[in-house]
């Protein structure tokens, strides 16, 4: 059983997302580990920090973003197939810049990705998600924000991340483009891996909180209705 990690960034360091211990969080339990760094800033030091961490599974791939051929968030998830289509594992784990996996549940991970190989019957596994919210002591836990996700998907070729990266569908003959499709899409066919993903997306100092919200903002509306 081979099992990949993958992501994809711009900008992480920058904008204060715990990229390099998103990847080191995982790292123990995956065979490789896929990052696609986009067109960064100059002042951005988000590749040195993750050669930093040393490791030969890590391999670090260039991209750039277009942001007018995919708008609405939806280069996000367009980076995030260039990752996926860079994997070579069984299962592929996908962590966003800004989740982190708890080490007491790598084991767990492990395990149930084993259990589940020759069960045809499962695409992926979902995690439970824990939001901080401001600071590491808060958490949000309303309806509005997801509270399971799909992290963990089998390397075939029709899934793909969806929307603006939140999730992943099956999606036959896919033009590579429109990734909030949602005629001829197939929800995957799940399990619980029975672990958690921490989400830091809204940890920051208020300062590089407006930063990110800014790059955010560019990244679904344009450049043009944000400035």
């Amino acid at each position: 059983m081979i099992i990949s990690g993958f992501s994809m960034g711009k900008n992480a360091l920058k904008l204060y997302y715990p990229m390099k211990q998103s990847v080191q969080s995982i790292l123990p339990i995956v065979d490789e580990f896929i990052v696609v760094l986009g067109d960064n800033d100059a002042d951005d030091n988000t590749r040195k920090e993750i050669e930093s961490i040393g490791s030969s599974k890590i391999k670090i791939v260039d991209s750039v973003w277009d942001i007018e051929k995919y708008p609405r968030g939806m280069e996000h998830a367009h980076q995030t197939d260039i990752a996926k289509s860079l994997c070579k594992g069984d299962w592929l784990f996908y962590l966003q810049s800004d989740e982190v996996v708890h080490e007491d549940d790598l084991p767990l991970i492990k395990r149930r990705c084993a259990e589940l190989l020759h069960d045809q019957d499962v695409e992926g596994l979902l995690f439970d998600y824990i939001h901080f919210w401001g600071d590491y002591d808060h958490l949000q836990n309303n309806h509005c924000w997801y509270r399971k996700e799909i992290r963990i998907i089998r390397n075939q070729s029709d899934i793909h991340s969806w929307e603006s990266a939140q999730s992943f569908r099956r999606i036959p003959g896919f033009d590579g483009v429109h990734y909030r499709q949602r005629e001829n899409t197939h929800k995957l066919k799940v399990a619980f891996s029975g672990a958690r993903i921490f989400h830091y997306g809204w940890v920051r100092p208020p300062e590089l909180m407006n930063n990110k919200i800014k790059s955010f903002s560019i990244n679904h509306r344009g450049v043009k209705k944000v400035d």
